[in-house]
C-alpha cells in the first residue's frame, strides 16, 4: 500500500480514493430514493381521508430542536474531520462523540413524535398523507439510526487503532453520509413541516 503524503490522509492511497469515489456514487443512488419518497409525499399531501392534516398534526417546537441538533451535528462532524487532518485524535473523538449524541437526540425526538402521532390516531393506515409522511420520515430516521451505529463503530476503531489511512478514510466517508442526511433534513424541514404548518 503506497501512501501519498502530499494528499489528505483519507485520500492518501489509491484504495482510499476509490472508496471515496464509490461512496459518492452510492450517495448519488440515494438521491432517487429520497426524490421518490418526496414525490409520493407531494402527491399524497392533500389526501387526509378522515385523518388530520399537517397543520393539525405538526408542532414546530420539537421540529426546531431536531433541526438544531442535526444541523449543529453537521458542524461538529466537520470539526472532527478538521481535527483528524491535523492528527488530533482526542479532539476528533470528542467532536465525533458530540455528533453522535446529537444524532441520538434527534432520533429520540423523532420516535417521540411518531408515538404522539399514533396516540392521536394518526397511523400509516389513516390516510395517504400519513402513509407517505411516516415512510419519508421513517426512512430518513432509519438512515440517521444506521449512521449512529456506523459512527460508533468508527469511534471504537479510532480508539483502538488511532488515526491511520484506513480509519481516516472511514471517518471521512461517514462525514459525507452525515452531511447528506442533513441536506435531506433541510428539505424535510422546509417542504414537509414548514409548508405543512402554513
Amino acid at each position: 500500500m503506497k501512501i501519498d503524503a502530499s494528499k489528505p490522509l483519507e485520500y492518501s492511497t489509491e484504495e482510499n480514493s476509490n472508496k471515496i469515489f464509490g461512496f459518492w456514487v452510492f450517495l448519488g443512488a440515494e438521491i432517487p430514493l429520497f426524490a421518490t419518497l418526496f414525490t409520493v409525499y407531494f402527491v399524497m399531501v392533500n389526501r387526509f381521508a378522515n385523518g388530520p392534516s399537517g397543520k393539525e398534526l405538526f408542532e414546530i417546537g420539537p421540529v426546531l430542536i431536531e433541526t438544531f441538533l442535526l444541523l449543529t451535528s453537521s458542524f461538529t462532524i466537520g470539526l472532527a474531520i478538521h481535527a483528524m487532518r491535523h492528527g488530533y485524535k482526542k479532539a476528533m473523538m470528542f467532536f465525533m462523540g458530540i455528533t453522535l449524541l446529537m444524532g441520538l437526540g434527534f432520533i429520540g425526538i423523532e420516535i417521540n413524535e411518531f408515538f404522539t402521532y399514533v396516540h392521536e390516531g394518526a397511523t400509516l393506515q389513516t390516510s395517504g398523507f400519513l402513509s407517505s409522511l411516516f415512510v419519508l420520515l421513517g426512512t430518513h430516521g432509519a438512515h440517521v439510526s444506521f449512521g449512529f451505529l456506523w459512527g460508533a463503530g468508527i469511534m471504537i476503531q479510532l480508539w483502538r487503532q488511532g488515526i491511520t489511512p484506513a480509519t481516516a478514510n472511514k471517518a471521512f466517508i461517514f462525514s459525507l453520509f452525515w452531511h447528506f442526511l442533513d441536506v435531506v433534513w433541510i428539505f424535510i424541514f422546509s417542504f414537509v413541516y414548514l409548508k405543512g404548518l402554513m
